[in-house]
């Protein structure tokens, strides 16, 4: 997934419901692995409704008015309109670190929020330490990793690996290295991958 997918966070919410509903929850794993939708952003930004704007070719409140309604769906508030896209590589980056301390999942949240929901810039490196630390990390390890190059070609390798996959759009789920589902689905068709996938079960017609 992408830290500036709308889908990402909205499919999040719905296998998070899918995950609580599983007997076996306690003994699945879960690993966010880096997509990046325009790796040739800059990390300078600028308004996420220019970048729509010039993607789509239609306003866009034509294009948030949906979005922010299928994530109040989901219990989520978008300010997509103070969003600043940029380069989402810095964040990636930051999600590799947080899963060497055990805070994947908390950084990965509290990217999401910081861009969705707060107008934030993930390609600014001071605004990252500060979700990183919000989420639970030491403020001089995380401003220290920020400033180096540790992790760099590690989440190149991750992003080759997907494009190796076959992965075009995100968000996109694998379970148990057998079965890819694209797209934000509903928490009952995850919930039925993972039932499948824990019994075994092959047939998947």
């Amino acid at each position: 997934s992408d830290v500036v997918c709308p889908w990402c966070y909205i499919g999040k919410r719905r296998f998070e419901k899918a995950l609580e509903a599983f007997p076996q929850a306690a003994d699945v794993e879960v690993v966010y692995r880096p997509f990046q939708l325009n790796p040739l952003s800059s990390e300078a930004g600028e308004p996420s409704s220019q970048v729509y704007e010039r993607k789509f070719g239609k306003p866009a409140q034509a294009i948030f008015g949906p979005l922010t309604q299928a994530a109040a769906a989901e219990g989520i508030t978008f300010r997509m309109d103070d969003a600043i896209a940029a380069n989402t590589f810095s964040a990636h980056r930051l999600i590799w670190f947080a899963a060497r301390h055990g805070l994947q999942s908390e950084v990965k949240e509290g990217l999401l929020a910081h861009y969705f929901t707060n107008g934030g810039h993930l390609a600014d490196k001071a605004q990252l330490a500060d979700v990183g630390v919000a989420a639970g990390l030491d403020r001089d390890q995380v401003e220290a990793f920020l400033a180096s190059q540790d992790g760099v070609a590690e989440v190149r390798s991750e992003l080759a690996e997907a494009a190796e996959l076959g992965i075009t759009s995100v968000p996109t789920f694998v379970f148990d290295g057998q079965v890819a589902v694209p797209g934000a689905q509903s928490p009952e068709l995850l919930l039925e991958v993972m039932e499948k996938v824990a019994a075994g079960t092959t047939d998947w017609r």
